[in-house]
């Protein structure tokens, strides 16, 4: 096996299609709203990415089929604007293989006709989050206009230690190629899969491409994760322990 190898799985035509780039990170952000996407749209699989550069795994299925781990393209097409969606298990093992990968992902990407591209993630807060706010990063200046009106927060030096990952590089690299590229980050714990999150970040989507998303399975998740965050508040208030009882016990 090559270093990299790409399955064409089908070519359909798409009329000025948007990058959308949702592989796992911080809270799941990214990968949970890149999928809620195409289970909201039916998208279609056009590209297979393999890599050596990820995991040495297989993934099995509901009647025990083994497939190598991927990455995979899909086309959307919705009354808003069409779509390539990048969404995936792993990330690249290496410095290297992150460039290498997301070099790949751009051409397969521009071979598309894209010029635009969205890289979806989250921030980690430290703390359990009560209002969602989504932050920004753009390659160009000029692109913040439109995310600031869709409630995009800029903020100086955030995330702390820059973007990093695929993310990170379809910024720095689309950038150089010219691609009008943006970072859209949904603040969360940093502990737990975030729904609630992937929600804000979807919003975003919403608002800038003119899209129509129903969100009631995104809710049912949601309302899972509100049942593990209830009890994980629990078990950081605790019960009150009266003076008399804190004594070293050995």
């Amino acid at each position: 096996m090559e270093d990299i190898e790409i399955d064409e799985v089908a070519t359909p035509e798409l009329t000025d299609p948007v990058l959308i780039e949702g592989l796992p990170g911080v809270g799941h952000v990214g990968k949970l709203a890149a999928e809620h996407l195409l289970e909201e749209f039916d998208g279609e699989l056009v590209r297979r990415v393999y890599a050596t550069e990820f995991p040495p795994q297989v993934n099995v299925d509901d009647e025990g089929v083994a497939a190598l781990t991927c990455a995979e393209f899909h086309a959307v097409e919705t009354d808003g604007a069409d779509l390539l969606v990048l969404t995936g298990d792993h990330q690249a093992g290496s410095n290297a293989g992150h460039y290498k990968l997301t070099s790949t992902f751009l051409d397969i990407a521009e071979s598309f006709g894209a010029e635009r591209a969205f890289a979806l993630g989250g921030v980690p807060t430290g703390e359990l989050v009560e209002e969602y706010t989504v932050l920004g990063a753009v390659s160009d200046g000029d692109l913040t206009d439109d995310l600031e009106d869709a409630g995009v927060e800029f903020r100086a030096d955030e995330p702390a230690g820059g973007i990093v990952g695929v993310s990170g590089l379809v910024l720095g690299l689309g950038g150089r190629r010219g691609l009008d590229a943006a970072c859209l980050m949904g603040e969360t714990s940093g502990y737990l899969v975030d729904p609630k999150s992937a929600r804000a970040v979807l919003e975003v989507l919403e608002a800038v491409l003119d899209l129509s998303v129903d969100y009631e399975s995104l809710e049912d998740r949601a309302e899972e994760m509100e049942e593990v965050v209830g009890k994980i508040r629990e078990m950081q208030e605790g019960p009150a322990v009266p003076d008399d009882d804190l004594r070293y016990i050995g």
